[in-house]
């Protein structure tokens, strides 16, 4: 029965295992300074690439690499217009004819609310 039983640790566990013989990765420290004046160090691997913020730790405030690393500016698209996203599928030539052909659909009241088909109905029977 000795033979089976397991050896327990508790829960958030301790490593059996023992540090020699391993070989650790270049390390870097890394220097930021938030809004608020706290000045902090992060630490991260050589071959890393060093972001230019990073949240502080005492406030939650972004702060800013000591390093001089800056920022890379965001390239802002221009919003795009119902107009502009019409314009890449059809010409205006083309809109142009879509227009006519549905308002005079509409006049005729083939097309349209229920209530102007009525009318247009009643009109058409008293002219012909």
């Amino acid at each position: 029965m000795a033979e089976r039983t397991l050896r327990g640790a508790r829960l958030g566990g301790q490593s059996f295992e023992d540090e020699r013989g391993i070989e650790f990765a270049a390390r870097q420290q890394v220097g930021y300074r938030c809004p608020q004046g706290h000045d902090f160090e992060i630490t991260m691997s050589v071959e890393a690439d060093v972001p230019a913020n990073w949240e502080c730790p005492r406030c939650g405030a972004v702060g800013l690499s000591t390093a001089g690393i800056l920022p890379e500016e965001k390239a802002e698209k221009p919003a795009r217009t119902h107009w502009d996203m019409l314009l890449e599928r059809r010409s205006e030539k083309e809109l142009e004819d879509i227009l006519k052909e549905r308002l005079e659909l509409l006049r005729g009241g083939e097309i349209g609310p229920a209530h102007l088909h009525r009318a247009n109905a009643k009109k058409r029977k008293a002219t012909a």
